[in-house]
């Protein structure tokens, strides 16, 4: 049954402990979503007195959102879609730019300690290296199908470093879940029966999603 499969034997060293507090459907996703996101913002210690960006608010930024959030840093959500504004507030946004208005963009200019870009979809990152402090990064988690378009000269004006981040190790994704467990954080998510995967994946093409679909497996019965 591979990823469907009720039960694992598995070596001590690659099983996690979850928090008893937490909803296990809204947990799933943090072992994918969730440290993708962690571990960045981790890295590159966001927290109190940082101006962290978030770039796409849907499965990886929903969650990039409530941990910047959560870790003390002034959190902008940038969207290309206004009707996300109310989301991301909800979900711990200080502010939401609309990334296709040049003037709102404008006024964020070399303001940016640290962005973190969630989206999947082709994009120019030359918009948000923009915004970017002197020596600030700006970490690509995202998988576009095209290699996004980069000015140099956005980069070596202000020593900007693009990087990237995959997930995260045994240790650290347990302490993901340590740290959600103490802050009461999960993923949005929507609980589907398995009958209705076909639908879920042309909805989710559609983005029409808030934020992450869910298996029910007991409707595999």
């Amino acid at each position: 049954m591979g990823g469907y499969s009720s039960n694992y034997v598995v070596d001590e060293r690659f099983a996690h402990t979850v928090p008893t507090n937490l909803d296990l459907a809204a947990v799933a996703p943090l072992l994918c979503a969730g440290i993708t996101t962690y571990s960045p913002l981790r890295h590159w210690k966001a927290g109190p007195g940082m101006k962290v960006g978030i770039v796409g608010l849907g499965g990886l930024g929903h969650m990039a959102l409530k941990f910047a959030h959560s870790f003390g840093a002034h959190t902008v959500q940038f969207t290309t879609n206004l009707r996300k504004r109310e989301d991301a507030l909800k979900l711990g946004a200080d502010d939401v730019v609309l990334s296709t208005d040049a003037n709102a963009m404008k006024n964020h200019t070399n303001s940016f300690d640290f962005i973190i870009d969630a989206a999947a979809a082709p994009h120019s990152v030359d918009p948000y290296t923009a915004l970017l402090k002197q020596d600030a990064t700006m970490c690509l988690v995202g998988l576009p199908d095209k290699p996004p378009a980069v000015s140099i000269f956005n980069l070596i004006s202000r020593r900007i470093s693009v990087a990237g981040s995959m997930i995260g190790g045994m240790p650290e994704t347990q302490q993901m879940l340590d740290y959600c467990g103490e802050h009461n954080i999960v993923s949005e998510v929507e609980v589907i029966p398995i009958q209705q995967i076909n639908e879920a994946y042309e909805r989710m093409l559609r983005q029409d999603v808030k934020y992450r679909f869910v298996i029910d497996m007991s409707s595999l019965k």
